[in-house]
C-alpha cells in the first residue's frame, strides 16, 4: 500500500451519532446520495458483508467502482464484488488507488488508522439507531460546509471533511 494512497471513510450521521438501524439508513436524503456516488465513482469501495446485503439488490455490485466486501465466511459468493477477510487485505487487495471506505460500523473502526481523509454528513435529526458512527479522535483539519435543505422532506443537512495535517481538505 503506497504511503501517499487516499483512503477515504464516507458517511451519514444523525446529530445522535447514529448512522443506521436494523440493516438501514435511518433517513432519506437524496442530495447524500448523490455526493456519494460522485465521491466515490471509479474507485475502489470497501464494505463490511451487512453493508453488501443491505444494498438494494439492483445497485449491487456499486456501478462504476470496484467493490471489496469484507466477510469472515471465506465462502461467501458475492456477485460481482471480491472478498476478503480483513480491512488490511481489503487495502491490499485495492492496490494504490484512491479507496473509500463505505460500511458499516466494524468497517470503519477497523478502517480508521487507515484513514487519510473522512467525509461526513451531518444530518439535523435524532434518530433511533443500532450502528453509531466511528469516532474521530486524534489530530485532523475539518472544513465545515453550510447547513443545507433537503428537498425531500426540508430535513437540514451539511458536509463535514476531514484531513490529515499532512493533506489538504
Amino acid at each position: 500500500m503506497s504511503a501517499s494512497r487516499e483512503v477515504g471513510l464516507i458517511w451519514a450521521q444523525s446529530s445522535n451519532l447514529k448512522i443506521g438501524e436494523a440493516g438501514r439508513i435511518p433517513w432519506e436524503v437524496p442530495e447524500d446520495m448523490a455526493r456519494f456516488k460522485a465521491v466515490t465513482m471509479n474507485h475502489p469501495v470497501i464494505m463490511g458483508r451487512k453493508t453488501w446485503e443491505s444494498l438494494p439488490a439492483r445497485f449491487r455490485p456499486l456501478p462504476g467502482r470496484r467493490n471489496i466486501v469484507v466477510t469472515r465466511n471465506r465462502s461467501l459468493e458475492v456477485p460481482g464484488a471480491e472478498t476478503c477477510g480483513g480491512v488490511d487485505e481489503a487495502l491490499a487487495l485495492a492496490g494504490d488507488d484512491t479507496v473509500w471506505i463505505i460500511g458499516g460500523g466494524e468497517i470503519y473502526r477497523s478502517a480508521m488508522p487507515f484513514a487519510t481523509t473522512l467525509h461526513v454528513t451531518e444530518i439535523d435529526v435524532e434518530v433511533p439507531g443500532d450502528t453509531d458512527a466511528p469516532s474521530v479522535e486524534g489530530e485532523w483539519i475539518t472544513k465545515t460546509g453550510d447547513w443545507l435543505t433537503s428537498r425531500v422532506d426540508g430535513r437540514q443537512f451539511r458536509y463535514v471533511e476531514y484531513g490529515k495535517p499532512t493533506q489538504t481538505v
